[in-house]
């Protein structure tokens, strides 16, 4: 039978896979449409009511497509509605939150050296956090403020780094990386479930009625499709941080969080003005290169902590029998990289931030240690430091028996 790590382990792989394909889906929709939009071009003899028109070729044919700003005369025969993309990816993203930061809230969702909670507090703080984000963003948004664009824009991106502040305040590194994302994500989703399709279901059913549509309800839809244009590049960062330790475990992550949702408008807006062929703004580029090596020295900035304490659920691994000789062959097979100042030449900070050269970092580290190199071999790269079948049965021995 499989143990339950090795099922959980691929169980989370499932769901991050599901998730990437659903946010492939959803984001390409968006470019795409976006791409369109801006690409409109009037020409006379249009149809009533047709603001633009564009001929494109992919796939060896040719496509008209025509928009209508409000609504046509009548109501289409087939209408393809582009709303499940969205909805998967959130559910997805959801699930997958649940099964890597609530289920292992201990490792991944909970740090005692930041800010000390149960689990229960952890999950209800965590979910808390995303709803308030959608919370605070709908209410700007059908503000007085929300009638400019530019000025909401501002507004939205300082209430977003006072986000990253604050949940650098409460979770793991990595955690507060993926909060950020789970609250971006929500607002995009949320665009979309509670105002861009009931808005287009309004036109629809005026269309159906014989009604004249009204164009407000197709001007906030735009609006929020805005937003969800520019903050896609940002999420997908968010999504692919919990690599990448020197953005999400450094001194400063919230500014480097904070300035990656910079970079991502700025190439967006480069896109988008290419798009409505507007102009090549080719200094965003230059700007976004400039942030990015702002970023990279912010990385360098050591994160000093006062000490550190080993969880609840890490304790049970300390207090193994069979600690003392995993902890000897940690420090000799893995801490050559797996340490605050790794010995392995060419390895200048420990592979993804996981520090193996206390007991704490080991007994923190437990079920990774027993999934990559106890019960499989993927640990150490190409076995370079020559762990044993034995020392490998050793570190199986010691999770499966501590975790009983």
């Amino acid at each position: 039978m499989l143990d339950f790590a090795i099922f959980w382990d691929w169980l989370s792989f499932a769901v991050r896979w599901l998730h990437v394909v659903t946010s492939i889906a959803w984001i390409g929709s968006s470019f795409y449409f976006v791409a369109l939009d801006l690409g409109l071009r009037q020409r006379p003899g249009m149809p009533v009511g047709a603001f633009g028109e564009e001929w494109q070729v992919h796939g060896g044919g040719f496509y008209h497509i025509q928009k209508y700003l409000v609504a046509p005369a009548e109501m289409p025969e087939h209408l393809t509605w582009f709303k499940w993309e969205s909805y998967a990816t959130w559910l997805s993203g959801f699930a997958m939150l649940c099964v890597v930061y609530y289920a292992g809230a201990d490792l991944f969702l909970i740090d005692p050296n930041v800010l000390a909670m149960s689990v229960p507090t952890g999950i209800m703080l965590s979910m808390a956090t995303i709803g308030a984000g959608w919370v605070v963003y709908d209410l700007l948004c059908r503000s007085p403020l929300g009638r400019s664009d530019t000025g909401l824009m501002l507004v939205l991106y300082g209430v977003l780094v006072f986000i990253a502040w604050g949940l650098t305040h409460l979770f793991t590194g990595r955690a507060a990386f993926l909060h950020l994302g789970a609250i971006t994500a929500t607002i995009m989703s949320a665009n979309v479930f509670m105002v861009i399709i009931p808005n287009q279901k309004i036109v629809v059913a005026d269309l159906i009625a014989g009604r004249k549509p009204d164009p407000k309800y197709g001007k906030i839809a735009k609006q929020r499709s805005l937003h969800n244009n520019y903050l896609t590049l940002p999420v997908l960062f968010l999504m692919l941080s919990n690599h990448y330790p020197l953005a999400f475990g450094t001194e400063f992550n919230w500014v480097i969080a904070s300035l990656v949702f910079t970079i991502g408008v700025l190439i967006r807006h480069y896109f988008n003005t290419m798009h409505a062929r507007k102009g090549n703004p080719t200094w965003t580029w230059l700007a976004a290169a400039v942030l990015f090596v702002i970023i990279i020295w912010l990385s360098t900035v050591p994160k000093v902590l006062t000490g550190e304490k080993a969880s609840s659920a890490a304790q049970v691994y300390v207090a193994s029998a069979h600690f003392p000789a995993v902890r000897d062959t940690v420090l000799g097979r893995c801490s050559m990289c797996h340490a605050r100042e790794p010995s392995y030449e060419g390895i200048y900070h420990a592979p993804k931030g996981v520090m193996l050269d206390t007991d704490t970092g080991i007994a923190e580290q437990a079920r990774e240690i027993y999934l990559q190199a106890g019960r499989s071999h993927a640990m150490p790269p190409a076995n370079v430091t020559h762990i044993t079948d034995k020392e490998r049965a050793l570190l199986v021995a010691w999770f499966e028996e501590a975790g009983k």
